[in-house]
């Protein structure tokens, strides 16, 4: 028997046949496999990108948050400053305050004080004058009594 006329015999081209199959079974196979990974070469090049894209999403947004919590910071820290500032200037108007109410004191004090000085200053006045007409009565009385 002659098979494919190579001029083979019949357990050489089984034995033959056998191999080719296997050779061509094993060939599919690495065909097949070759597709797969060349599949997954691709598909994992496309979860790559896919991964990638991701990641880069994910970066910009939280530069986004960080963008957002810098301008943020910034206003806090603005307010921050205005906030001091006003305590400052209201810890200053405070200790203006105090001198105010201190020399407030110290003035009605001294109003006090003059007001009671005028009273005393009334009262000699008054005292004043009527020593002078007393004076001036004894005076009268003692030109009458030397004449």
């Amino acid at each position: 028997m002659d098979s494919g006329g190579l001029g083979l015999t019949s357990s050489e081209s089984a034995s033959d046949r056998a191999a080719a199959r296997q050779s061509a079974y094993t060939q599919q196979r690495e065909n097949r496999l070759g597709l797969l990974s060349g599949k997954s070469d691709e598909d994992s090049q496309k979860d790559f990108k896919k991964l990638y894209e991701c990641a880069y999403n994910e970066n910009e947004k939280l530069k986004s948050n960080l963008r957002e919590a810098q301008l943020e910071l910034m206003d806090i820290k603005s307010k921050l400053e205005r906030v001091a500032k006003k305590q400052d200037q209201s810890s200053s108007q405070a200790g203006l305050l105090e001198a105010e109410k201190r020399d407030k004191k110290i003035l009605e004090r001294k109003m006090t004080e003059m007001e009671d000085d005028l009273k005393v200053l009334t009262d000699l006045k008054s005292d004043n004058q009527r020593l002078k007409d007393e004076n001036g009565a004894l005076i009268r009385v003692i030109s009458k009594l030397s004449k």
